[in-house]
């Protein structure tokens, strides 16, 4: 996963996205805590002024009064009051134990009377609200209290109220469970649209990966200019790769084909010349046979691995073109192409291919050339290019030798006999064969299987 960058980049968001969401959580949840535990201290802060109102300033508690205002008492499990004064303690027997709170001042002298005859009021020690404790009762369970210390004037006043804490976690976990289902939307709906972000974002790149592999299939020659900003500087440099590579293939390709036809026919006339000398005719035939390995050896490293050729036409083309060429001998030409088929090879080599095979089969056709052009049976992969005539055919025996350079078997007429060594070359080079075989009824069927190249959407 760390090695894709939409990979790296989901795992990053995945990480804010749920660094947030817990922060955001955390936060509210703290919130929430706040505002419920607020709400349970003014209950507690009811109870404790309650409490107060029934202690005199002497510190004696008002037990009458007290049992008049118990009904606006908090009563229930959990749920204590309590009072510790000069005189003993009255509410809960059994006092929580509560976590340590501030040292209580010691009483200050007596006051001094608001009128005369009229006793100092108590003073609360700390001269503010209740004070906020947590502890456990004798039950074990954790509570949440408040308390307030009094100062009369026999002592310190002690008045408690306390409640379970369950009070506060219960609405706090009601709250959290609808908040954390929505969190958990939130993340999965953030997820999805980071997802969607990064496929649409990286769109461009798996673009411009297909269109660089139509290129390398022949299928192209660049890729769009249209790209986003940040890709428009890579898809430029790469055409401009593009079109050096091809220029560098045509003129190392042009190179060959230029010796080779500076070459091809001196040889060949040396050797019509020489084939009554047998010693002088074998060593043109090794300079022959040297010029043509190097140059297929330097063809077969500029070949275009990207090249493609659509079949149809360039057959519709030269069946026309030989068809006229031999219009006065009567020969017809009749191409037969299933589908579209598209072979992997340079069309200036398929056209020369295809071109000495017809040639071929003209100058020795009675009447009929026919051109039969289809996708292998059980394997996609290949194109079967048949050319076949009305001629007289080869025997069996000679089909091997009359593809080697410089054999004829028919001395009449025009000719080299580099015609089907030529094919033979073009065919194996592009990693296909070449067969020669019988028409039925009689003449030379050559069939050549070529490697097919499939299309695709990214063709230009």
């Amino acid at each position: 996963m760390l090695r894709s960058i939409q990979g790296r980049m989901l795992l990053l968001s995945a990480v804010a996205i749920l660094a947030a969401l817990g922060i955001a959580g955390w936060a509210i949840a703290g919130v929430l805590e706040r505002v419920v535990t607020e709400g349970i201290d003014r209950r507690l802060d009811a109870e404790i002024a309650l409490l107060a109102s029934t202690v005199a300033p002497d510190g004696q508690v008002d037990r009458a009064r007290l049992t008049a205002r118990a009904g606006a008492l908090e009563a229930g499990r959990g749920w204590t009051w309590r009072i510790d004064g000069p005189d003993g303690a009255i509410g809960s027997a059994d006092p929580p134990r509560l976590r340590p709170g501030p040292v209580a001042a010691p009483p200050p002298p007596p006051g001094v009377p608001d009128a005369p005859g009229a006793p100092p009021a108590p003073i609360a020690e700390d001269a503010a609200a209740p004070q906020g404790l947590d502890g456990v009762d004798q039950a074990g369970r954790t509570i949440h209290a408040r308390r307030l210390r009094l100062v009369t004037s026999r002592g310190t006043v002690s008045l408690l109220a306390a409640a379970p804490r369950a009070v506060v976690a219960r609405p706090l976990r009601e709250a959290l469970t609808p908040l954390l289902v929505a969190l958990a939307i939130l993340a999965a709906l953030l997820a999805a649209a980071s997802l969607l972000q990064l496929r649409l974002g990286l769109r461009p790149l798996a673009r411009m990966r297909e269109q660089l592999a139509a290129i390398r299939a022949g299928l192209r020659e660049r890729v769009d200019d249209d790209q986003p900003v940040e890709l428009r500087g890579l898809a430029d440099e790469l055409n401009a790769l593009a079109a050096d590579r091809a220029a560098a293939l045509a003129t190392a390709r042009q190179s060959a084909a230029n010796l080779a036809h500076a070459l091809k026919t001196p040889v060949a006339t040396l050797a019509l010349q020489l084939r009554d000398d047998p010693a002088k005719a074998a060593q043109v035939a090794r300079i022959d046979a040297t010029i043509r390995h190097h140059l297929a050896r330097a063809r077969a490293g500029a070949t275009d691995t990207r090249a493609s050729v659509r079949i149809a036409p360039a057959v519709d083309d030269l069946a026309l073109a030989i068809g006229r060429l031999h219009a006065g001998r009567g020969i017809t030409v009749t191409p037969q192409v299933g589908g579209d088929p598209v072979a992997a090879m340079d069309a200036q080599d398929f056209d020369e291919l295809l071109g000495n095979l017809l040639d071929n089969a003209a100058r020795h056709a009675a009447t009929q050339v026919w051109i039969d052009v289809r996708v292998a049976s059980g394997d996609a992969r290949r194109i079967v290019l048949t050319v076949s005539d009305d001629g007289p055919g080869i025997p069996a025996a000679d089909r091997a030798r009359v593809t080697e350079p410089g054999v004829r078997l028919d001395e009449r007429g025009e000719g080299h006999g580099f015609g089907l060594a030529i094919v033979r070359e073009l065919t194996e080079l592009h990693g296909g064969s070449l067969t020669l075989g019988e028409r039925d009824g009689g003449g030379l069927a050559a069939s050549v299987t070529l490697p097919a190249r499939h299309q695709s959407a990214g063709q230009a």
